[in-house]
């Protein structure tokens, strides 16, 4: 059928692959926001960032409402939210955040990624000041925002900086600030695309294409884990 034609169905299996490890990773934020906070995203700020964030993946509405309605299960599970942190191949530092309802299994299989690339897990803490907690709100440029009125109106709400790239607005405040930076987006009926809580490393590293490969091969086996949600590292 021809080069194009392959080329084309591809990339259609590549992106149903993502979609298909993504999906479950977003479902369990849904639900573990909707067991803590209730089952009403108008009263849940937790929530209503989640299913923000999995209608930008392009999750089906189907199974957001599958995600809220497993919160008021009696059988499902409980997750415990876990952080592990690493040095991976070429000393990459690496933290990662989990959601599970098996600490054991999940400890058990992120040493096994480290280890097995040659890395190894590291004491919590030790990467305290190599991260930076940022709230980060994703704006699509569609919205016609005046940046400087942006700027000013979101810095008493914690904003700490505006980048600005081709396609979006991204606002930057402390993680302490995500709820106040939220609550100011949406009085100002602006449509926030994504939003969540990220770890900017404070001193990012420059890595050769080689070194890359090595790196990306142990991020690739620690993102296929269901039990992962995140993963940060200090690539520049």
């Amino acid at each position: 059928m021809g080069r194009a034609f392959e080329y084309r169905r591809a990339a259609k299996e590549k992106r149903w692959d993502k979609m298909s490890k993504m999906f479950p990773k977003l479902g369990k934020a849904i639900t573990m926001a909707a067991k803590e906070g209730g089952i009403d995203p108008t009263t849940n700020a937790k929530l209503r960032t989640a299913i923000q964030n999995a209608k930008a993946e392009n999750m089906p509405k189907d199974n957001i409402e599958a995600a809220i309605k497993r919160a008021a299960q009696k059988d499902v599970a409980s997750f415990s939210e876990i952080n592990y942190e690493g040095k991976g191949p070429h000393g990459v530092l690496v933290y990662v955040e989990c959601a599970s309802d098996n600490p054991t299994r999940t400890v058990a299989n992120v040493k096994s990624y480290f280890n097995k690339a040659g890395g190894q897990v590291v004491p919590n803490g030790s990467m305290e000041f190599m991260f930076a907690r940022k709230s980060v709100f994703e704006i699509n440029k569609s919205n016609e925002v005046d940046i400087e009125m942006l700027e000013l109106e979101l810095i008493d709400a914690g904003c700490e900086e505006i980048e600005i790239t081709d396609e979006q607005f991204i606002v930057y405040g402390d993680y302490t600030a995500f709820g106040s930076l939220a609550k100011a987006l949406e009085d100002m009926q602006i449509q926030v695309q994504k939003s969540g809580l990220k770890r900017i490393p404070t001193s990012p590293v420059e890595f050769t294409e080689e070194q890359l490969v090595d790196i990306e091969k142990m991020l690739d086996k620690i993102e296929d884990d269901d039990d992962i949600q995140q993963v940060f590292t200090n690539i520049a």
